[in-house]
């Protein structure tokens, strides 16, 4: 018999890959109004970061330009982006539809929070010229939570989204963690719509609180405070009142759960992006 006529028969083994139980996820939508659309760019700017809550944690079910979607759906969390026009009919009953729809509602931006620099607007400008009333959304519905600054950092919108996820779907210890993080955004939005270097003046400075630390200075997005002998000075011409200065001040409000918990919550963001 020739070495040609042999066969050899091959077993071929067949691994099956094993199958893991997909977590449940939230549905994120981001709802633009009068603004610059700088805060759906950081949303953006999470890179890989966004495709990991993407396909883990979050399906974004509304959002402009990156969702081909023309109605405001059922979502468990609505980042709302930009003031709120009052001259616009249709701006207005959008949000307050978000907010029909949506469990949670944050104001996401300077501009969502605390006006921004829409609350200098007076008309006449290119090319809605009867536009000239633009507040912050919560004038005209409820806000649960604030992301503030001009535009928010792509980490903190990273870590709001992994503690929505864990403040709806985790577990008791997860849930605990989430509340400790989230709930200084949540006393923003108690506090009203209103922040600015002014605000720091009164509120910190004025108080005799302030440490120097130049956080303040740090986190303005336009450069309005000036750190003079020790202490933050505030262009009160320059300020666009997006509220960052204050929501970034650690004597403005100081909250012992985050701070105490603040090890468990970088670890549970940390392992939640891995």
């Amino acid at each position: 018999m020739k070495p040609s006529d042999v066969i050899v028969e091959e077993k071929v083994e067949v691994v099956q890959k094993e199958e893991k139980p997909v977590a449940e996820k939230i549905t994120i939508g981001e709802l633009h109004l009068s603004g610059c659309t700088g805060c759906l760019v950081t949303l953006a700017d999470n890179y890989e970061g966004l495709f990991k809550l993407l396909d883990d944690y979050a399906d974004l079910v509304y959002a402009l330009t990156l969702v081909d979607v023309r109605h405001v759906p059922e979502m468990d969390v609505c980042l709302v982006e930009g003031s709120c026009c009052l001259n616009d009919k249709i701006s207005v009953e959008e949000l307050k539809e978000a907010r029909e729809k949506s469990k949670v509602l944050v104001a996401y931006g300077g501009c969502a929070a605390y006006g921004n620099i829409t609350r200098f607007c007076r008309g006449g400008q290119w090319n809605q010229p009867g536009q000239e009333a633009f507040v912050p959304i919560s004038e005209v519905v409820d806000v649960d939570l604030y992301i503030p600054s001009c535009p928010p950092c792509p980490q903190q919108v990273r870590n709001v989204a992994v503690m929505a996820y864990l403040l709806l779907r985790g577990n008791d210890e997860q849930k605990n963690l989430a509340t400790a993080y989230l709930t200084p955004l949540m006393q923003l939005a108690q506090r009203g719509n209103e922040a600015c270097g002014c605000d720091l003046m009164y509120d910190v400075i004025n108080q005799g609180l302030c440490m120097g630390c130049g956080t303040c200075a740090g986190t303005c997005p336009v450069r309005a405070i000036t750190m003079e002998y020790g202490k933050p000075n505030v262009n009160r011409d320059l300020c666009i009142k997006c509220g960052a200065c204050y929501a970034q001040c650690p004597r403005s409000w100081f909250n012992f759960d985050v701070m105490n918990n603040y090890e468990g919550i970088m670890d549970a963001i940390k392992g939640a992006m891995e």
